[in-house]
């Protein structure tokens, strides 16, 4: 046996394997999903089926090990990704889902949780775009969320008057979030928005 192929061949599948279990994958309809993220000493695991326009989401969230706290949400559409923060610097991280639904609109929405000391999981919420009228117009879809720097980034295509659903002509708009405490659990405000 050629022992140069044999080590390369080794190498290549633990790579393989690295980067199919440990980290969140980008997955398409049709296409179960599962992801896994570690952030200040929480696991979290996302997964789903992917298989239909509206998906039963678990999100698990464990310590050594063992699981403290999982959640079950409905996803109107499929999962693209999840990425972990912490948005609010308490020590504690969140987790969030990115969902983008079936269409030619492709629609970005949220599935989020925060940990709570790491006994429970309480659901995040995005208040709906459509709350802001200056920063709901042009809106046809297109979302991309990413999290960074103390903030949750939402990015979409502006379309102008008479544009069609593929050539959108009008740049690209940001809203960002903080995360807050809210009477009945964790909220996602507003608090910056803007265009280039």
């Amino acid at each position: 046996m050629n022992m140069e192929f044999y080590k390369a061949g080794v190498c290549a599948a633990v790579l393989t394997l690295a980067s199919t279990s440990l980290y969140a994958e980008e997955s398409g309809p049709s296409r179960p999903f599962f992801g896994q993220m570690v952030l200040q000493g929480v696991t979290f695991q996302v997964e789903t089926p992917n298989d239909s326009s509206i998906n039963t989401v678990t999100v698990r969230a464990m310590v050594d090990g063992k699981t403290f706290a999982e959640e079950q949400a409905e996803a109107d559409g499929t999962i693209t990704s999840i990425e972990v923060e912490d948005l609010d610097a308490n020590g504690y991280p969140e987790v969030y889902v990115y969902v983008t639904s079936v269409g030619s609109g492709s629609y970005g929405s949220l599935i989020a949780y925060a940990s709570n000391r790491n006994r429970s999981i309480t659901p995040i919420s995005l208040p709906p775009l459509e709350d802001d009228p200056a920063a709901a117009k042009g809106y046809m879809g297109h979302d991309r969320f990413a999290v960074g720097e103390g903030a949750l980034m939402r990015n979409f295509p502006i379309y102008k008057e008479g544009d069609t659903n593929a050539a959108p002509t009008g740049g690209t708009r940001q809203v960002q979030y903080h995360l807050q405490a809210g009477e009945a659990g964790w909220q996602l405000k507003p608090y910056n928005v803007f265009d280039f």
